[in-house]
Order: C-alpha cells, then sequence, then structure tokens
C-alpha cells in the first residue's frame, strides 16, 4: 500500500495551513474558547468560500466529489489549528449520511451545505450515552409525533437541521428535522472540554412523509458508515492536535533555559520529544492506513478503523500529559494553548464511539466474545 499524500492532498494541507495560520490563530482560538457561542460566523463563511463544507459532496450538488483522504488531510489540518466549528459533525458525518439517502430533502439539504448556507447536526445518543444501535429507544413513528430527548448533541445552537436517530417498528430510523421545527428545543450542557454539547429536547414533534431518512429500519446502515468516517475523522483531528503539540514542545525545550543551558540538551527532555514523535507518528499512519482500508473496501475496514480509534486516542492523550510536564507551570496556565489541545484531544477520543465500543469491533473481528456488558 502507498499512504504518502497525493498532490492534491499535500496542496490541501499547505493552502489549509496558510489559510487558518493567518485567520484562526491561536489567540483567536482562545478568544472562542471563552465565548458561550464558541463559534465564528465569519470563519465558517470563508471556509464555505474555499469549499471546506462541500468537500464529500458530489458537484452535481455544487461540492468537490472529493475522496475521504482528502476530507482527513484537511482535518488534520483543522486539529492542528484546534479549529472551532461544527466541521466533523455537519460536513463529514451528517454529510455522508445525507449522501447516502436518497430523496429530494437529502440532496436540497447537501446543495445548502455545500456552500456554507446550512448546518447540520446529529441527534443520537440518549441515557446510556453508547453509540449503538440496540441502544436506540426514542420512538419513531412516521408521519407521527415525535417526544423524547437525545443527549450530547452538537453544536446544537448554529445548526439549522437535525438528523434524529430513533427506534420505529422496523428498527433503527433516522429523520431529517430542521430545526426551527416547532417543539424542538435545545438546552446547553455543561461539558469539561469546552465543546458545545446540548440536550435536544423532543415535545411532540410534528414528523412529516419526506421527514424520513431511506426507509424506517434503515437509519442504522445511513448511519454506521457515516460514524465510521467520523471515526476515522476524528482520528485526523487528535492526530493534527497532538502533532501541534509536539510543536510546541520542541520550540519550548528549544528556548526554555533551565541550569545555564536549553532544556532540549537534557536528554531526559530529548527522550520525552522522541516518545511525543513516536506517539503522533504511529498515531496519524494507523489513520492512514485505516482510510486505506475503507477506501478498498475490504473486510477489515471496520476493525482497522476502530484499532485507529482506540489507538489514536492513546496515543494522542499521553502526548498531550507528557506535554504538559515538558512544558512545566506555564503548560497548565489557561493562557497557554497547551490546554484548548489536550480538551480537544479528549473530546474527539470520546464521539464517534469510545474506546470500549471500538474494542468490541476489534474484538468481534479476531473471533473474541465481546467486553462490554449488555
Amino acid at each position: 500500500m502507498d499512504l504518502s499524500f497525493s498532490p492534491a492532498q499535500q496542496l490541501l494541507q499547505q493552502s489549509a495551513r496558510t489559510f487558518l495560520q493567518r485567520r484562526c490563530p491561536l489567540e483567536r482560538v482562545q478568544e472562542l474558547a471563552l465565548d458561550p457561542r464558541g463559534f465564528a460566523a465569519d470563519l465558517w463563511k470563508e471556509i464555505a468560500t474555499l469549499g471546506w463544507p462541500g468537500l464529500l459532496i458530489s458537484p452535481d450538488l455544487g461540492g468537490s466529489g472529493a475522496s475521504v483522504g482528502e476530507a482527513l488531510a484537511l482535518v488534520e489540518e483543522l486539529g492542528r489549528a484546534c479549529f472551532p466549528g461544527p466541521f466533523i459533525a455537519s460536513a463529514v458525518v451528517a454529510t455522508t449520511a445525507l449522501g447516502l439517502a436518497a430523496g429530494r430533502r437529502a440532496r436540497d439539504l447537501l446543495a445548502a451545505l455545500a456552500v456554507g448556507e446550512r448546518i447540520c447536526t446529529l441527534a443520537v445518543l440518549e441515557e446510556s450515552g453508547r453509540l449503538d444501535p440496540d441502544a436506540l429507544t426514542l420512538p419513531i413513528a412516521p408521519s407521527g409525533r415525535l417526544t423524547g430527548r437525545k443527549l450530547f448533541v452538537p453544536d446544537a445552537h448554529v445548526a439549522t437541521d437535525v438528523i434524529v436517530l430513533g427506534r420505529a417498528a422496523a428498527g433503527p430510523t433516522a429523520v431529517l428535522l430542521p430545526m426551527d421545527r416547532a417543539g424542538i428545543g435545545a438546552r446547553a450542557l455543561d461539558s469539561m472540554t469546552g465543546d458545545k454539547l446540548f440536550e435536544l429536547e423532543l415535545a411532540d414533534v410534528a414528523i412529516r412523509p419526506d421527514d424520513l431518512l431511506g426507509t424506517p429500519g434503515d437509519g442504522w446502515a445511513l448511519l454506521g458508515p457515516a460514524f465510521r468516517v467520523g471515526a476515522l475523522a476524528r482520528c485526523a483531528e487528535m492526530a493534527g492536535a497532538a502533532q501541534r503539540v509536539l510543536e510546541l514542545c520542541v520550540e519550548h525545550a528549544r528556548v526554555r533555559v533551565q541550569g545555564g543551558r536549553p532544556i532540549g540538551a537534557y536528554q531526559a527532555i530529548q527522550h520525552a520529544c522522541s516518545d511525543l514523535y513516536r506517539d503522533v507518528e504511529s498515531a496519524r499512519w494507523l489513520t492512514w492506513e485505516a482510510e486505506w482500508t475503507l477506501a478498498s473496501g475490504r473486510p477489515d475496514a471496520q476493525a482497522a478503523v476502530a484499532a485507529a480509534k482506540v489507538y489514536g486516542a492513546e496515543a494522542a492523550l499521553r502526548v498531550a500529559r507528557r506535554g504538559h510536564q515538558i512544558m512545566g507551570a506555564i503548560g497548565y496556565s489557561e493562557e497557554h494553548p497547551l490546554h484548548l489541545f489536550h480538551k480537544r484531544i479528549l473530546a474527539a477520543s470520546l464521539d464517534a464511539g469510545d474506546a470500549a465500543l471500538h474494542l468490541d469491533a476489534v474484538a468481534t473481528s479476531i473471533g473474541l466474545p465481546q467486553g462490554r456488558p449488555r
């Protein structure tokens, strides 16, 4: 296999890095982290002009028709910049699910997403917090009324549309609803990572015939592949964030003087930085190997994605924690951006399936019993 970047991917990463350094420096990320909305509408409009939200949308709907690999190349740069916003939820996961669905509503929304006019989020998790079709209890009756709640819905305060996954008589079923539909309310949840998560309250919400995505019972067939792509996107985001932590630590080791010389001259710091590099590179290449298996349609693709997600999360969190040790006291200060990357990595490690879920997938692929209690 050849995991090296194509010229198109290299150009996309280089142009994204240049743009993000200019328009989304760490100082602005710090400001947005303290903003209750945590979202910059002007930045979203600019990336829409660059075509980023439409990267995975077909050209006939106004998108670029790019591959998942090109999207991951971009997401890695977004992670390196700690870019705030609903890019992965809307432009990767929701877009992938809508692309698999048929119907006028899905196509119309994809066209609007491609140019940044609308933002779509997903309401899937419930009380158990498990990303699992067996955990769905919200009753959905096509052409009926919808009452219940969904938890940990990302960016509901800026989303214009939401894909709600529940359970109909035929099985998991997805519906596409505008956020301004009567009966839909969003309540902000506290999050230690700073992510904007919400409880979605559904009070006798009308479901119209054209709200249905696919057919009743096919909801997981639409969202399952989208969550796999989302897991890979989170892997790329964590790798990019860990890369930036490595860069910050190496720069600090060069300029921080202790005992009359830079701390980077001490073997303990050199070994620590080497460990960071090992973890960053291994997480990155596991991500790209998993993308290759997915793009190639290999039967072990799901296990490869799961392994990349589990290992990538552990490796990136090791990088963040060791980064605090290398940086010393300044690394624990909110004035320094290191905490932003640590929190982003922590949030990404839980999104699109936690370690327990993905370890179950790996265990199943090699014939071992799953460890999660049912």
